[in-house]
């Protein structure tokens, strides 16, 4: 990409003030929060669908569910009821 900008001319931004890109990203990482589904084999040939969040700031993994089959109001309905019983724990 650098080689692209420079055959036709284009300079590099000029340094900003503020903070860099890894300073940003520690100072907010309590509020990052990064959902994933993965698959899991289970004991018994079955295979399921796992959905799980990384909280940033304290590199947790929290399983939200499992489920055989992740039909789209199970998984929606997920986040919500993490994000609810946080706020009763008081991390939210």
């Amino acid at each position: 990409m650098w080689q692209i900008l420079k055959d036709a001319g284009i300079d590099p931004a000029p340094r900003r003030d503020g903070p860099r890109w890894t300073e940003f990203l520690r100072s907010q990482a309590q509020g990052i929060l990064a959902l994933d589904f993965f698959t899991a084999d289970l004991v018994n040939g079955a295979k399921v669908y796992v959905l799980a969040v990384i909280e940033h700031g304290s590199r947790r993994v929290r399983v939200l569910g499992a489920t055989e089959h992740p039909v789209q109001s199970w998984s929606s309905s997920k986040p919500g009821t993490c994000s609810w019983t946080w706020r009763m724990r008081g991390r939210g």
